[in-house]
C-alpha cells in the first residue's frame, strides 16, 4: 500500500488527459525517486500558472493580462473572427501564417452527453463578439468531429439570423496526400467540396 502522500500524488496526476493509473504511478515514482527538483519545479509552475493565467476578455484564450497579445495587436484584421475550440487549435491556425484576423476560443465544444451545452460554453459571448460592429465574417474552425460539427451548426443558426456572414473551414485531401491512403469519407467530402480549377 502506498503512503498517503504518494497515493495523493498518483491520484492528482490522473487528472491529466490520457494518463491512467499505471502511467500516473510511473510518473509519481520517477518524480520522487529520480527527479525531486523537477517535481518541485513542476509544483511551483502549476501554482504560478494558477495564480497568474486567466482568460482574455475579448477572445477567451489564456493570458496574463486583461487582453492577449493578439487582441492588442494593431496588425490583426478586426473584420475577421475565427472561432476555434481550444488554444491549441488557435496555435495551429497561427502556424499556417495564412490568417491575420482575430479569434474566439470556445474552450470546448457542445457535448450533451458530457453536460456541455451552449450555456457552459458561453456562446452568448461569441454572439456579442460577432456583433461588436467591427466583425464582418465569422470563420468556424471547429473540428470535424460529431461534437465539432454540432457546435458549428449551432453557431451558424445563432449568427446567420443576425445578419452575420458565416463560413466554415474546408476539409478534404491533405496537402501531399496520395489518394490510395485517404479514407473514403474524406475523399467523398473532397469531391463534394471541389472547386473550379481557376479557384484553386
Amino acid at each position: 500500500m502506498n503512503p498517503s502522500g504518494l497515493a495523493a500524488l498518483i491520484e492528482a496526476l490522473r487528472c491529466l488527459p490520457g494518463v491512467g493509473p499505471k502511467s500516473a504511478q510511473r510518473m509519481a515514482y520517477h518524480l520522487l525517486q529520480r527527479d525531486r527538483s523537477g517535481a518541485r519545479r513542476l509544483g511551483d509552475a502549476v501554482l504560478d500558472a494558477l495564480a497568474s493565467v486567466r482568460h482574455c476578455q475579448r477572445c477567451n484564450t489564456f493570458t496574463e493580462g486583461d487582453l492577449c497579445e493578439r487582441c492588442l495587436s494593431p496588425r490583426r484584421d478586426p473584420s475577421l473572427l475565427c472561432v476555434v475550440e481550444t488554444p491549441v487549435d488557435m496555435n495551429m491556425m497561427e502556424q499556417t501564417q495564412s490568417y491575420q484576423g482575430l479569434y474566439y476560443v470556445l474552450m470546448g465544444r457542445l457535448s450533451p452527453l458530457d453536460g456541455i451545452g451552449p450555456r457552459e460554453l458561453g456562446l452568448e459571448r461569441v454572439l456579442a463578439r460577432a456583433l461588436d460592429g467591427a466583425v464582418q465574417e465569422v470563420i468556424l474552425a471547429t473540428n470535424y468531429t460529431n461534437e465539432g460539427e454540432a457546435t458549428a451548426h449551432y453557431l451558424t443558426a445563432m449568427l446567420q439570423p443576425k445578419g452575420v456572414r458565416v463560413s466554415r473551414i474546408a476539409r478534404g485531401v491533405p496537402v501531399g496526400g496520395e489518394l490510395e491512403y485517404v479514407d473514403s469519407g474524406t475523399l467523398a467530402q473532397a469531391m463534394r467540396e471541389r472547386k473550379a480549377f481557376s479557384d484553386v
